[in-house]
């Protein structure tokens, strides 16, 4: 690993430390020539994954459309964003499980994805879903909130 300080090619790992569930690690690295500090995130990678969209098209799986509709989802919401990476990366672990091959579709993803929301916040779970289940009238979006109504009564 490069240090950012003065580009020097050896450094040396301080300290590893365990995330979201072991699926990350931190690790704080140190300079062998200038003695700067700095850390580094390593996290499990989604190689070669392709998506299935609606329209039948594939595309290369990509985390960041990932991280922005939960983000967009959980907006404005008493979530820590250590357990909104914690979700993430347990979003990403069901993927793994749920993918055919190198192939998974995007119905499968967003099922997953309100999963995860419905356990950890449920206005989130409503805004993910009126957005991946593209209610057409308030009539779907009630009876979605009907259901979750039900199950917490």
């Amino acid at each position: 690993m490069k240090c950012p300080s003065c580009g020097n090619e050896d450094t040396r790992v301080v300290d590893s430390r365990a995330l979201s569930e072991g699926m990350a690690i931190r690790r704080r690295r140190e300079c062998e020539q200038c003695g700067f500090r700095f850390s580094t995130h390593e996290e499990i990678e989604l190689l070669n994954l392709k998506v299935k969209k609606r329209d039948s098209e594939e595309e290369l799986y990509d985390r960041l459309k990932l991280e922005r509709g939960i983000s967009r989802a959980l907006e404005k919401r008493p979530v820590d964003p250590e357990v909104t990476s914690q979700l993430i990366t347990a979003v990403e672990r069901d993927i793994q499980l749920k993918a055919k091959g190198d192939l998974i579709s995007s119905e499968d993803i967003g099922e997953i994805v309100m999963r995860h929301l419905k356990r950890l916040d449920k206005v989130a779970f409503i805004r993910f879903a009126s957005v991946y289940r593209q209610f057409e009238d308030l009539e779907e979006f009630r009876e979605e909130l009907d259901k979750l109504l039900k199950k917490k009564r």
